[in-house]
């Protein structure tokens, strides 16, 4: 189908202020232009970054702010230049929208480090309007941030993958940690991590698992197929497993000590920062030289990596743990995150709720 000549509208739950209340929200959408992919919802996962957004915990907040951007919907029409995409497709769309496409991130195909790049809501698009995200009807997107879901991939499943999942495949794909045989940790086991966990046996590694209490052991070692679990105050246990990790994700983001870990890895291991932390952390130099360890970090994916992953969860059966629920939950799944009572994703049933003004 070619161009669309009317302004469409939707309906999405928008928090008005910082107190981060979503309600329901009625705005524009723009027209499907030549690249653009008009995208009907479906199903939609929580990430705890909406809730440093809606609740302008970083300071940049702009209101009515939509969140949500682990989308996953139906291609109800496309723009007259799009060629990878035809109504009735499953697609994905992830934390970005845009981004320049002339800087070296952009012509390296890792368009997440574009200093210009356009989140899929709390941002402005280049035609002077606001992005929202996915916890609404429809989204109009550029096909360069439209991913095809594989067949047989069940829409729930899939939308935490567009987010946490890609966020720690990309690492081990850039860092060249996808061999099988390695032995990795994750620090930290929420959305982010249980991903760790999934993708790394996955890949045929052996994972432990290290928090800071003893209440994860079963679901991590029973439920998530962890090959150990350490309680990472346990210094006896943690000598034992000194100087033999290829790698550790790092999920965690509060403050907390990195010595610890760092001793955990081999020679030339790294230590994969991936909490957004706004507090110094500090290490002694000579844990990083006396080993030529790393500490790095890796910021989600990019597209070409997000289309990878989707094919190898596929092939290797991978999928999220999550709890499904509808819009009108969203406020209380919220609250709940924020208490990290859930296990170990929400995702949000958008087509199957009701939306309302």
């Amino acid at each position: 189908m070619g161009l669309v000549d009317v302004e469409r509208t939707t309906i999405g739950l928008a928090a008005k202020d910082p107190s981060g209340i979503l309600s329901p929200y009625t705005y524009t959408l723009r027209n499907t232009g030549p690249e653009d992919v008009y995208v009907k919802v479906i199903s939609c996962g929580i990430c705890h970054t909406d809730i440093h957004q809606v609740k302008n915990d970083l300071g940049m907040s702009n209101y009515p702010m939509v969140p949500g951007h682990e989308v996953v919907g139906e291609v109800v029409e496309i723009g007259s230049d799009v060629t990878k995409f035809r109504a009735g497709d499953v697609v994905g769309v992830g934390c970005l929208v845009g981004c320049c496409g002339n800087c070296h991130p952009c012509k390296s195909e890792i368009e997440q480090y574009c200093n210009k790049k356009i989140w899929s809501y709390n941002d402005v698009y280049t035609d002077g309007n606001p992005t929202q995200g996915g916890f609404a009807g429809a989204m109009v997107v550029n096909q360069k941030f439209v991913v095809k879901i594989p067949d047989g991939m069940a829409p729930e499943q899939v939308a935490p993958l567009l987010c946490a999942g890609v966020t720690v495949y990309s690492p081990l794909h850039h860092f060249g940690l996808k061999q099988s045989g390695l032995r990795g940790g994750i620090l930290g086991l929420g959305g982010v991590g249980h991903m760790g966990v999934k993708i790394a046996k996955a890949m045929g590694h052996h994972v432990t698992v290290f928090s800071s209490s003893d209440k994860k052991r079963v679901e991590a070692l029973e439920d998530l197929g962890a090959d150990e679990y350490l309680v990472s105050s346990d210094s006896s246990r943690m000598q034992e497993v000194a100087d033999s990790l290829d790698y550790i994700i790092d999920t965690i983001p509060v403050f907390h000590p990195l010595e610890p870990y760092l001793s955990l890895l081999k020679v030339d291991g790294k230590l994969i920062l991936m909490g957004v932390i706004n507090t110094p952390l500090q290490f002694i130099t000579p844990m990083v030289m006396l080993g030529r360890k790393t500490i790095t970090g890796s910021f989600i994916g990019s597209i070409k990596e997000t289309e990878e992953m989707l094919e190898f969860c596929k092939e290797k059966g991978v999928t999220s743990t999550i709890e499904v629920v509808k819009l009108d939950y969203l406020n209380t799944a919220f609250e709940r995150l924020e208490k990290n009572d859930v296990r170990y994703r929400f995702v949000v049933d958008v087509a199957g709720s009701k939306l309302d003004q």
